[in-house]
């Protein structure tokens, strides 16, 4: 199976995403699809055995609508293609104003500024005739597909009263019995209110536009013993490049000569410039203060920054499970108001015995509905919300990520790496027999050069201080939790890990015995038989203790876990006031813990960093792995920080419960809007002009309360 993102063009309410996401889900080569109507994207899951993109797009097509390929340089947005150009916008506006004084002294009870019949039939028809247009193709697209959208909604209602009022001005009967204004301003409200729509959900909501801002179209590289500029599509990777102070880096890569500061807070979230120099990595965005020349390793979406708007990209487009009951509604939507018009016209008609009436009623149900804010109410959020965690340097993989993490309760962290530094230093060593503290460290080392434990680095460290050559090792075992052991040429079978592990018991006249009890141990057995121990002190993070307490005082139950003794857990724990401490604890049983704690009915966030770690991540209803994680560490969890400070596990939080709220607020919003709205259409409160402008103000609404997420401000501000 293969997962791929389509692009589509014309989408203008959730009930074209549903359309096109009922058809793709009908063919028996796709697994599933998703359509994001605020993204305007499609995400499918598909068998590549019996289908490619060119058919999917062909589909696709068939609906309505058009769907390409994302590409890594698209063109800029003023050149991209729009379903409301400003022009007809504009146009539509035009032809409104001469009704607009009519409209205003008609409240006060008075028709003498309404325009001439003849100007109004002109104006109604210019807008009706031509630029009512679109509005008429997409409807007629929906219907051709067994389906209904907005589009239907607007053109049915505003079409209707356009030959109404011309039947009764043909007929004679004009004046008051003719309502041109209310076609031609419904036009005008919805196509204004679905521009800025349009505008808000290209620019303003859409992190993925600013992150293609960050790569340069051109840069310098060294060709034919000269700098020349060309365009970053000539670049391959091996080409030396230079930028210079105010540029960014065209491609992930070392440097090769120069020096300079690089502002890498898009990927990473830090906004304190790192200083570069011949020999370190350099990556595709950052800002640069300074001149630098290197060497192109990685390019276009090979770099971090493409794997960073890749993942944006499939978290976006992801749909949350609270979007489901927006999507039902949406389905059933049209239909419904349709229904609803009708009956609005019979009733109103058999009341008042005014056919014209009956009819105004009608549009303005028509009109004030609004599926769009419905299908919006979910998206918006996630995508505001995802943008600002990016920013951050917080990566959520998908939107259901997002939404369980807004409701933990629980949080659940692994101790070494995690809550302390991860680089633990040798305290004190105790041997066995003959063995030497030098010899046993480079035996340890040894073995340990096969893990990525932070353990195994503190002794690797120690021997590379010491000076101390690695001794050929092989056919190494890992047993996650517990250790390693692997053949050493002359020696034999050496075990390096826990001391159950290595079957090793410390005696009781240690000379500091207390240091051996809060240190992590490491013990070594050569052939099953002990051979000494490591005593490895690790320190807490510097701001491990101002989140701890931030998390408490937001209500949140910590709990620490540590493959560790647990007095050696404890003291850690002490240090950081945190009351639930779990020691002694191997990967099956951090599993089996998260599972019990989430039988309790807990939502629980377990953190970690280690292959150790990976279980519970997997178990836990959101994982989060932290800076420096290993891969399978990362690969296991729902969201990644990519910072080192911890700080980042509250920005996750923060963010991920303002984003729920957010979707609360906009759902409440989408849909009292409808139940408010349309009754008040149906007895005649709202004229159908008015109903226009309220239908496209819904949708706004929606998205500027997405939008105050980017002002969120996080907790780093008052962590200290």
């Amino acid at each position: 199976m293969q997962t791929r993102i389509l692009n589509i063009q014309g989408m203008n309410c959730q009930s074209c995403a549903n359309r096109i996401e009922k058809v793709l889900n009908k063919k028996d080569f796709i697994k599933h699809a998703e359509v994001s109507f605020a993204g305007e994207t499609a995400r499918i899951t598909f068998d590549e055995q019996h289908t490619d993109i060119t058919e999917l797009i062909g589909i696709i097509g068939k609906t309505g609508f058009q769907a390409a390929l994302p590409s890594e340089n698209p063109p800029p947005e003023n050149h991209t293609r729009s379903e409301y150009p400003l022009w007809r916008v504009l146009l539509l506006l035009a032809l409104s104003a001469p009704f607009l004084p009519g409209m205003f002294a008609m409240l006060a009870g008075s028709h003498a500024f309404m325009p001439p019949l003849w100007l109004q039939i002109a104006l109604a028809t210019i807008a009706q005739c031509w630029l009512a247009w679109p509005f008429y193709r997409r409807a007629l697209a929906a219907l051709r597909s067994g389906s209904a959208n907005m589009d239907v909604l607007v053109s049915v209602g505003t079409l209707s009263i356009y030959l109404y009022s011309l039947g009764m001005a043909w007929t004679g009967h004009g004046g008051h019995q003719v309502y041109f204004e209310a076609g031609v301003m419904v036009l005008a409200f919805v196509s204004l209110g679905k521009f800025w729509e349009e505008r808000t959900k290209h620019s303003s909501l859409n992190s993925l536009s600013l992150l293609l801002q960050l790569t340069p179209r051109e840069t310098e590289m060294w060709r034919n013993e000269s700098w020349q500029t060309v365009a970053l599509t000539e670049v391959q990777a091996g080409d030396t490049l230079r930028t210079v102070h105010g540029g960014r880096i065209a491609a992930d890569g070392t440097v090769t000569a120069g020096e300079a500061w690089a502002d890498e807070s898009h990927l990473t979230g830090e906004s304190r410039p790192v200083a570069k120099r011949k020999g370190d990595k350099v990556l595709a965005g950052a800002l640069l203060s300074g001149s630098l020349e290197y060497r192109a390793d990685a390019l276009g979406s090979a770099t971090l920054l493409g794997d960073m708007m890749n993942a944006l990209s499939e978290a976006q487009n992801s749909k949350a499970p609270i979007a489901r009951l927006a999507d039902k509604t949406a389905a059933v939507f049209v239909p419904a108001v349709m229904l609803a018009a009708l009956l609005t016209f019979a009733v109103t008609w058999w009341v008042a015995d005014s056919a014209g009436q009956a009819l105004v009623h009608a549009v303005a149900v028509l009109v004030v509905a609004c599926p769009c804010a419905l299908g919006l109410a979910t998206p918006a959020a996630v995508m505001a919300g995802m943008g600002v965690a990016v920013r951050n340097g917080i990566w959520f993989k998908n939107a259901a990520a997002l939404e369980r993490a807004g409701s933990v309760d629980t949080v659940v962290l692994d101790k070494t790496g995690t809550l302390t530094e991860g680089k633990p230093r040798i305290a004190a060593v105790h041997t066995v027999g003959n063995w030497q503290p030098q010899d046993l460290l480079q035996l340890a080392a040894s073995v340990e050069q096969h893990s990525l434990h932070p353990l195994a680095a503190a002794l690797l460290r120690a021997a590379e201080e010491q000076n101390l050559p690695l001794l050929p090792t092989d056919n190494a075992v890992t047993e996650a939790g517990q250790g390693i052991r692997a053949d050493a040429a002359g020696i034999g079978t050496v075990s390096v890990g826990s001391m159950d592990f290595c079957r090793f018991r410390l005696p009781e006249n240690l000379a500091e015995p207390t240091l051996w009890q809060q240190s992590s141990i490491v013990a070594v057995c050569v052939n099953g038989q002990p051979a000494g121990a490591f005593a490895l002190s690790d320190m807490p993070k510097r701001d491990s203790a101002a989140v701890i307490k931030h998390l408490q005082q937001q209500g949140m139950h910590v709990v620490m876990m540590s493959g560790d003794r647990q007095s050696t857990a404890e003291y850690i724990g002490a240090q950081l006031d945190i009351k639930d401490i779990r020691g002694g604890m191997n990967p099956r049983d951090k599993a089996e813990a998260v599972r019990r704690l989430m039988a309790q009915g807990h939502t629980v966030a377990m953190t970690g960093d280690g292959i150790n770690d990976t279980a519970a991540l997997t178990a836990a209803d959101i994982g989060i792995a932290v800076h420096g994680s290993s891969a399978a560490a990362a690969h296991s969890a729902d969201i990644e920080l990519m910072r080192p400070s911890l700080r980042q596990l509250n920005d996750a939080l923060t963010i991920a419960r303002t984003t729920l709220r957010h979707i609360k607020q906009n759902l409440f919003f989408a849909f009292i809007y409808n139940i408010i709205g349309i009754p008040l259409a149906a007895f005649g409160l709202l004229t159908p002009a008015l109903a226009g402008g309220m239908m496209a103000l819904s949708s706004v609404s929606v998205l500027l309360n997405a939008l105050r997420l980017k002002t969120l401000e996080l907790p780093e501000s008052v962590i200290k």
